[in-house]
C-alpha cells in the first residue's frame, strides 16, 4: 500500500521515519510540505495540517483511509469522505501519550507566565538578583475549557500544585465534576463565569462551528487583568485581532500559545512584542507521544491492508 504523509519529510521529530520502520512492507512518501498535490495511487493519506476537500478526494483513484497522526480532523470533510466510502480515523490523545505531553507543556506555560519568564533575561543582563518576583501556582484558579483527554491529563498533573480547578463541559457536568474532583463545572453558556474566576484559562477543545473564535473581544473583557490565556488546542479558537488588542490594552496579563491563527505564524507579527510565550505547535511532539501515535497509525494501516475496519473511526 502507498501511504502519503502531507508534510515535510522530517516533520514532527521524524514521524515518517518511525512509521517506515514500523511498517516496512508498505511504501511511505512525504509531500515535502503541508500540501497535497495529487491523491492518484494513494491508499492511505495522513493529512497532518492540510485541508482535505471533496474536490481533492474526487481525484483519488484508490484512497481507502484518511488517517490522522493525532486527533485533529477539523480540516477533513468527513461527510464527503463517507459519501465516497473513504474511511476517516484518528489516534485519540488519551491512548497515545499525546494528551500527557500536551498537558506538560500547559504546565510549562503556567509556570513560565506566573514567574514572568520574559523578564528573566533582562534581570540577568542588568545584574539584578532576586527579580522579578513571580506568583506561585498554589492557590491560583485554573479554568479548563474542554474536559476530554488533554483536559483530564492536565487536571491529574495540576492537583499536586494546590490549584483550584474549574471547567466547562457540554454534558454530564455533575458526573464529570465528581469524577475529576473539580470545584465547579459549567456549561458552554457559563463561559463568562469561568473566565471571570480563572487566573489561567486553558483551551483544550476542538474547533467546531460553535467553538470557532470562542475567545473573542467579549471573552477577553470578562477575564481578569492579571489572568493568562493558554491555547493548547487549535488557533481558530482565538480571535487574533481581539487577542492583540487585549494584550495591547492590558486586558489580560499574557498568553501561552502552541497553536496560531495561521501556521506557521509570521515571526514579525506585533503580537510577539507583548507578554507571549510561544512554541511552534510542539505540545504533542515528544518521544513518548510520537511512539504512541506511530503505533496507532501503523495498526490502522495494517488493519486496512488486511481487509479489517480501522480503529477510532470518525
Amino acid at each position: 500500500m502507498k501511504i502519503l504523509f502531507a508534510a515535510p519529510e522530517n516533520a514532527w521529530g521524524g514521524f515518517l521515519g518511525l512509521l517506515r520502520a514500523e511498517i516496512p512492507e508498505h511504501q511511505c512518501e512525504a509531500t515535502g510540505g503541508f500540501k497535497v498535490d495529487s491523491l492518484q495511487g494513494v491508499d492511505v493519506l495522513i493529512p497532518t495540517m492540510c485541508r482535505i476537500t471533496d474536490n481533492m478526494m474526487a481525484q483519488s483513484d484508490r484512497l481507502q483511509l484518511i488517517q490522522q497522526c493525532g486527533s485533529g480532523l477539523e480540516g477533513v470533510d468527513k461527510k464527503a469522505a463517507r459519501s465516497r466510502n473513504i474511511m476517516v480515523a484518528n489516534v485519540p490523545t488519551d491512548i497515545s501519550g499525546n494528551a500527557d505531553s500536551v498537558a506538560e507543556l500547559g504546565i510549562y506555560f503556567m509556570i513560565g507566565l506566573s514567574r514572568k519568564v520574559h523578564q528573566l533575561s533582562v534581570s540577568l543582563k542588568e545584574k539584578r538578583i532576586g527579580e522579578p518576583m513571580g506568583r506561585a501556582l498554589s492557590g491560583q484558579t485554573v479554568g479548563i475549557i474542554g474536559l476530554g483527554g488533554i483536559g483530564r491529563a492536565l487536571i491529574k498533573r495540576l492537583k499536586p500544585f494546590g490549584v483550584q480547578l474549574i471547567g466547562i463541559k457540554r454534558e454530564d457536568r455533575e458526573k464529570v465534576k465528581n469524577e475529576l474532583g473539580l470545584e465547579w463545572v459549567g456549561s458552554p453558556g457559563d463561559l463568562k463565569e469561568l473566565l471571570a474566576r480563572s487566573d489561567h484559562v486553558v483551551l483544550a477543545l476542538p474547533v467546531t462551528a460553535e467553538s470557532n473564535k470562542i475567545i473573542d473581544a467579549a471573552a477577553f473583557a470578562a477575564m481578569r487583568k492579571e489572568a493568562f490565556l493558554i491555547n493548547l488546542s487549535r488557533g481558530g479558537l482565538v480571535d487574533h485581532r481581539a487577542l492583540k488588542e487585549a494584550l495591547a490594552g492590558g486586558e489580560i496579563a499574557g498568553v501561552g500559545l502552541d497553536v496560531f491563527w495561521e501556521e506557521p505564524p509570521d515571526p514579525n507579527d506585533p503580537i510577539f512584542k507583548y507578554n507571549v510565550m510561544a512554541t511552534p505547535h510542539i505540545a504533542g511532539s515528544t518521544d513518548v507521544s510520537m511512539r504512541g501515535i506511530v503505533k496507532g497509525v501503523a495498526e490502522n494501516i495494517r488493519r486496512v491492508a488486511g481487509g479489517l475496519s480501522p480503529l477510532y473511526l470518525n
